[in-house]
């Protein structure tokens, strides 16, 4: 039985109470506290059936993610805030890439701490040449690489599991080199290389599978940055568009669609790098030519990056997008004479970056992500 109180003290007790069809049912108006020692269960339904026109503060259940969620007045938002424990911490996943030939490979480790990574399972099909990967705490998710041909598949795992992705749709067009952004609910791919850069910006809806949808344009046309993210804005900096290197940094919020914004500059032109966030600050690392300069924004303000410190190698087509709330590490990278190297910083403070053991196997173009970003 469940009791609901109201200030005027008047107390409605009942065993069960409906009013899902406006069908006349008793209605609990004002200000009323829910005090049983038992539960209550909340409207629920896929993403799909989230009202059309919602009121600022509505909860529900999705049965998509598998989380509560309210309404902001202007999007969704997940009401859990914590990411699950996997071996001992948040889990990193990297796949695909160079190494040191074209690989369908999946590993992981915590980044709690410094272990060599294990194998997880394979991709659908080889990811080579930069594929663009997201996660959310319970999916992670590879879009676009080469095969050697270019594509436009979408693979997912479960990262709490071991095992072989999974299809989960296609991108608008076959694409490598892209960069992509996340939050709990939708992941977002920015950019890439389609014969020629292209600028286009999409995006997927993570719990779910299917193909991705337009979302906007960024600001440049651009392969080969580094992206960033916490679970408001997307940021991409840096990149490629076949002829130079840039050092622009733009924006998105990935709740909305539209077109990138500026945001600031890196303290270098740079591309083949990579990105790791908590909510507050994303930071990037090496880069072409090799290099191991390391660069910080606050993610939440606009304005140029500052100095963090250094890798302890300079290198190119790093491994980046695996982060927890408090660590970033950068794995591999090298190009054509790839490396197993980790290392890792700690994503508040400023300083170089210590040795974090060992990839499973040497890794370049490849792509990571975790369960415990900047955007979760």
């Amino acid at each position: 039985m469940s009791r609901f109180s109201r200030k005027n003290e008047s107390r409605l007790n009942v065993s069960n109470l409906f009013n899902e069809n406006e069908d006349g049912a008793p209605a609990v108006s004002g200000i009323s506290t829910f005090s049983s020692p038992n539960y209550f269960v909340p409207p629920s339904g896929s993403t799909a059936e989230r009202p059309s026109n919602p009121g600022e503060g509505m909860l529900r259940f999705n049965t998509d993610s598998g989380h509560l969620e309210y309404y902001t007045g202007t999007h969704w938002a997940d009401v859990i805030v914590n990411s699950p424990d996997l071996d001992g911490g948040t889990r990193g996943l990297i796949a695909g890439g160079l190494a040191p030939a074209n690989t369908d490979a999946i590993e992981y480790f915590s980044i709690a701490s410094s272990a060599t990574s294990q194998d997880f399972g394979n991709l659908v099909a080889v990811k080579a040449n930069q594929p663009g990967c997201l996660s959310s705490r319970e999916r992670g998710i590879w879009g676009g690489g080469q095969t050697p041909g270019i594509v436009k598949t979408i693979d997912f795992v479960t990262i709490a599991s071991t095992g072989n992705a999974a299809d989960f749709g296609d991108l608008l067009e076959n694409n490598c080199q892209l960069n992509a952004v996340s939050n709990q609910t939708r992941g977002v791919f920015m950019g890439g290389y389609q014969t020629p850069t292209i600028n286009r910006i999409q995006y997927i809806t993570i719990a779910s599978t299917g193909d991705a949808v337009d979302f906007g344009d960024t600001t440049v046309t651009r392969r080969n940055g580094a992206d960033m993210n916490s679970s408001v804005r997307g940021i991409l900096a840096g990149g490629y568009n076949g002829s130079a290197r840039f050092n622009t940094i733009e924006y998105i919020t990935i709740s909305t669609t539209g077109n990138g914004q500026e945001f600031g500059d890196l303290t270098r032109s740079n591309m083949n790098f990579a990105g790791v966030c908590n909510s507050t600050r994303g930071v990037v690392g090496g880069g072409n030519p090799n290099t191991n300069v390391v660069d910080f924004v606050t993610i939440a303000t606009l304005g140029n990056a500052q100095d963090f410190g250094d890798l302890l190698t300079a290198r190119e087509h790093v491994v980046g997008g695996t982060s927890s709330k408090t660590r970033g590490v950068f794995s591999g990278g090298g190009g054509a004479s790839a490396t197993n190297v980790r290392e890792a910083i700690t994503i508040s403070t400023t300083g170089n970056s210590i040795d974090f053991g060992d990839c499973f196997q040497v890794r370049a173009w490849a792509a990571g992500c975790s369960n415990g970003h900047g955007g979760l």
